[in-house]
């Protein structure tokens, strides 16, 4: 018969902590992004505390528990169960919660424990050393199996004892860490089908930005698939953020077509990508975004030299965030590994930067020389009528 679930969610965060004056700012963000990561789970009603917070989902806890781990700002979630503040009460719930993590434990032989309790309600009749002391004294007397390993114990069972109540716990889950989305203003992510942009967008949410994402498809060249696989890779990442993800879909053939035709083919890359550059600039402007999001890397292929970098970068009216800038491609795959983008990123499909490719890219290309050939071109039309044409899409978070 499977235990009950438990009747709470303790949250813990980490660097909201750290900020003074503004951490009012970043629990109310955080709790708020709480609420909406679980609607569709389950109505819940979230608690701030100092410190901590408590989720309280109306059903299907373990559930709400798996959703959280998704949300920016926490740092570890533990499945709670409340007692009354009674030293009975405490301890017969502790015995239900140190039972419950002995039945996962299938393994013969000693298990070692301790408790470990944490007092914010001074009024209780024992200090925190006294009461792992009563109920860990009462576990041990329960069951033969058990060990005391005040060091590096199998099994810590936490106690939180607060004016609500105390609360129980035995298990402690990992979260995500960072900031909470949306506490750091907005972002426009430039994305494309491959494993570095998707790795960047959630590496950007981790810091707290809200993301809204372009990407750029060069029909008729390029098939409909790849503009699919976009679409894919940001519903995954949509559960990182509260509520739908917009994504502009930018036709780009035009420019792809008039920048061919200058007839320069070695900075044909470094052109594309200043082009989407500033299409990327206006449409941050309809986004509110503050800044562009690229997944660019320092070195990785050739239009990523510093001075290509820089010639791209000029083409922009907002700052551009790189961070995977210093990761080498190992470290990016382990992460899309890890947040659910590697299967469609892995999935072959081309994309409008392998559009009339050049046999020999440039590799220090120069800013001045890049106005220069642009000059020949009418930018601001090419520009104009990639925005006229650009689709919105509303992307729920998967699942």
């Amino acid at each position: 018969m499977n235990a009950p679930d438990p009747d709470v969610i303790l949250v813990r965060y980490g660097e909201l902590a750290l900020k003074g004056g503004n951490r009012v700012d970043f629990e109310r963000q955080l709790a708020n992004n709480i609420r909406i990561a679980l609607e569709s789970v389950a109505p819940a009603k979230v608690e701030r505390h100092w410190g901590r917070m408590f989720v309280f989902p109306e059903r299907r806890t373990e559930v709400a528990l798996a959703r959280l781990r998704e949300v920016f700002g926490i740092t570890s979630l533990s499945p709670t169960r409340r007692a009354e503040l009674d030293v009975e009460a405490i301890g017969k719930v502790a015995e239900q919660v140190l039972d419950e993590a002995l039945a996962e434990r299938t393994a013969p032989g000693p298990v070692s424990f301790r408790v470990r309790a944490t007092r914010s309600e001074k009024r209780f009749a024992l200090t925190s050393v006294e009461l792992d002391r009563v109920i860990g004294g009462r576990l041990k007397e329960r069951n033969e199996r058990l060990t005391v390993d005040l060091e590096e114990p199998d099994i810590v069972v936490g106690l939180d004892v607060r004016a609500e109540g105390a609360f129980v716990f035995a298990r402690r889950v990992e979260g995500p860490g960072g900031l909470p989305v949306g506490t750091l203003g907005r972002a426009l992510c430039l994305i494309s089908g491959g494993f570095d942009s998707p790795v960047s967008a959630y590496l950007s949410m981790k810091r707290g930005l809200s993301l809204a994402y372009v990407t750029y498809h060069s029909a008729p060249f390029i098939g409909e698939s790849a503009r699919k696989k976009v679409v894919d890779l940001v519903r995954v990442l949509s559960r990182f953020q509260p509520r739908h993800s917009r994504l502009w879909v930018v036709p780009f053939a035009a420019s792809q077509i008039a920048i061919r035709d200058l007839e320069v083919a070695g900075y044909r890359t470094v052109l594309y990508r200043r082009m989407m550059q500033r299409i990327a600039s206006r449409l941050a402007e309809r986004e509110e975004a503050q800044a562009l999001v690229t997944g660019e890397c320092l070195g990785q292929v050739a239009s990523q030299t510093l001075e290509n970098l820089t010639c791209i970068q000029a083409a922009a009216t907002l700052p551009v965030i790189r961070p995977l800038v210093s990761f080498d491609k190992e470290e990016t795959i382990r992460l899309a590994r890890r947040i659910g983008t590697f299967e469609l990123s892995a999935v072959q499909e081309p994309d409008c930067c392998t559009l009339f490719m050049p046999t020999k890219p440039v590799i220090r290309g120069r800013p001045e020389f890049c106005e220069e050939l642009e000059s020949r071109l009418n930018v601001e039309q090419l520009v104009e009528a990639a925005l006229a044409s650009a689709e919105l899409v509303s992307i729920p978070p998967e699942g």
